[in-house]
């Protein structure tokens, strides 16, 4: 199985990454400070044009959309700048776009090929605590974006999953985070393993579970 994932140079996607390898897979990461196979600023279309380009011909059995920022932690009443929502959003909704785009052709040479997005609880209506405004809405355009990929993709036969990672323990989660990286990475890879056409849109936690959108 090829898997390609955005955002591999650390945290989870590092883990993902190093579990897939151990166990054999083919795995192209990318990462923008070019320390993986494929260097990638999800938010710049000419670099996904050059991965593209890189990639031309090789199957994807499964994209995990991964790379994210969380640029609004700890922002004040007074803060959430207009240029912080357009770097979030460039890199947690349109990013994880312009990487299905750019990687269609692979995904369609696969058969079953699937879509990860992972996306957060924090992007379900139903936990609304307040702050974060910024990265609470984008992700949950990026679980919109998942859904609406479902739908126009069944034809293709590529099933599209939306996820929730837990709350790691990670430079983004912080230190107070709920599991380890190794607890989430683990979780999510039996995610992935689950998903197809059946459950495609579906929003799981990294533990199994149905979240509410």
């Amino acid at each position: 199985m090829h898997i390609l994932i955005t955002g591999a140079n650390r945290g989870i996607g590092k883990e993902i990454s190093n579990r897939y390898r151990a166990d054999g897979h083919t795995v192209t990461g990318t990462a923008r400070d070019g320390s993986e196979t494929v260097t990638l600023d999800v938010t710049d279309p000419a670099q996904h044009r050059a991965m593209a380009e890189q990639m031309l011909g090789k199957p994807v059995d499964l994209l995990i959309c991964n790379a994210g920022v969380y640029l609004d932690k700890g922002q004040g009443p007074d803060g959430y700048p207009a240029e912080m929502w357009a770097q979030t959003f460039a890199a947690n909704v349109t990013g994880v776009f312009l990487t299905v785009q750019a990687l269609m052709p692979n995904l369609e040479l696969a058969k079953g090929a699937r879509i990860a997005i992972i996306s957060s609880q924090m992007a379900s209506h139903t936990r609304a605590p307040g702050g974060s405004y910024i990265y609470r809405a984008s992700k949950a355009a990026a679980l919109n974006l998942g859904r609406n990929l479902s739908s126009d993709l069944k034809s293709k036969g590529i099933a599209v999953g939306i996820y929730h990672p837990g709350w790691v323990r990670t430079d983004m989660g912080g230190a107070e985070g709920d599991i380890s990286v190794d607890e989430a990475a683990e979780g999510l890879i039996a995610r992935f393993a689950e998903l197809d056409m059946a459950s495609t849109g579906c929003f799981k936690t990294w533990d199994g579970r149905d979240h509410a959108y």
